[in-house]
């Protein structure tokens, strides 16, 4: 199925808090790619290499550093940019350094949306507004199937909870100020969107999956991994990243009628846990790829996550592209080229090509 609604981006100008991260930089391409005039606000990279600098990302992008939190400087761009539309990614975004610092987390997350949608009441022109949450929002009860989006909010850890408020934040501007009854005098249309555990080249953040086995790869050492029995809805980063843009447009052609709560996720039979998605990213690795169980005592993490998206299937122009299987074969197929020192950006691109046309 080839996405038809991307043509709607064409010259449009769409901003992206958080453009500096695994997940904006791939969009940021994937927008640039399909004609839209990107702009950015984020810090610096957080990571040494980052996606951002090694596929090029600064070249597609008219970047402005800046912290989510400084509300002054968010305005500042968005009075400059004048965007059609806005997908807000800025956030703390790992479960583990939320419990090393839960205030950082909350003041990025919560006071960072409230910053944005502020913002955004005082600057004309702006249509659509996506705010990318998390699916780890939702109040987890460790039931074996999937969370739909009127389900109740929660999270255990600060990372999750502080998506929850952001959730919460959102729906109250929505009510408050950018109501469906009073578009005709706003004229702004706004949605949330709650992704599962997304994986792609490029990610080197930390206490994650996936770049915590790059890194071992690349030391000739073992994973270790710390909860392989936790089952999460794995996701190529392209897929919700489609999921958004799907949203977007149609709160750009259509309004508020798209406005509200989105998940975004894979097949419920391509939902795996930890050990076998770290077991298929050896074999296909090849070589001397291993892994062992680490048995030390970690912080709290849910179990069992997955996420129903018979909405986004039925009200969107969208479904899961790509299997599991394909999903590692693209993510090895790209860090392999990042090690043979290709071309990233062309690399990215031809990704974005194959998962579009698929």
């Amino acid at each position: 199925m080839k996405y038809t609604f991307l043509e709607v981006f064409r010259g449009k100008k769409v901003l992206v808090t958080g453009h500096t991260g695994f997940k904006g930089a791939w969009l940021c391409l994937m927008l640039h790619k399909i004609g839209a005039q990107v702009s950015g606000f984020a810090l610096s990279p957080p990571t040494n290499p980052s996606l951002y600098h090694v596929a090029n990302v600064d070249a597609c992008v008219d970047s402005t550093i800046g912290n989510i939190q400084d509300y002054n400087a968010l305005r500042s761009t968005l009075e400059r940019v004048q965007p059609d539309a806005v997908i807000h990614m800025a956030a703390q975004a790992l479960v583990l350094q939320s419990y090393e610092n839960p205030v950082d987390t909350y003041s990025t997350n919560v006071l960072g949306t409230v910053h944005l949608l502020e913002a955004v009441r005082h600057v004309a022109g702006i249509k659509a507004i996506v705010n990318v949450t998390t699916d780890k929002c939702y109040e987890n009860n460790e039931w074996m199937w999937g969370y739909r989006e009127n389900d109740r909010l929660g999270g255990y850890d600060p990372y999750s909870n502080s998506k929850a408020c952001s959730e919460l934040v959102t729906s109250s501007f929505i009510n408050s100020f950018f109501n469906k009854d009073t578009y005709n005098e706003h004229g702004v249309a706004v949605a949330t969107a709650r992704a599962g555990n997304v994986i792609g080249g490029g990610d080197w953040a930390k206490n994650r999956l996936i770049p915590d086995f790059i890194r071992a790869i690349s030391e000739g050492e073992e994973i270790v991994i710390r909860n392989p029995l936790a089952i999460r809805p794995w996701q190529h980063v392209l897929e919700p990243l489609a999921g958004y843009l799907n949203v977007l447009s149609k709160l750009l052609t259509d309004g508020p009628k798209y406005s509200g709560a989105w998940n975004f996720g894979p097949n419920d039979t391509e939902t795996k846990n930890v050990e076998w998605i770290i077991s298929a990213l050896c074999n296909k690795w090849g070589g001397n790829a291993s892994f062992k169980l680490d048995d030390n005592v970690h912080p709290h993490e849910t179990q069992s996550l997955k996420l129903d998206i018979s909405k986004a299937k039925s009200l969107l122009e969208w479904k899961p592209k790509w299997d599991i299987g394909t999903t590692l074969e693209n993510i090895v197929e790209w860090h392999k080229a990042f090690y043979e020192k290709k071309d990233m950006q062309s690399v990215c691109n031809q990704q974005i090509d194959d998962y579009l046309n698929a």
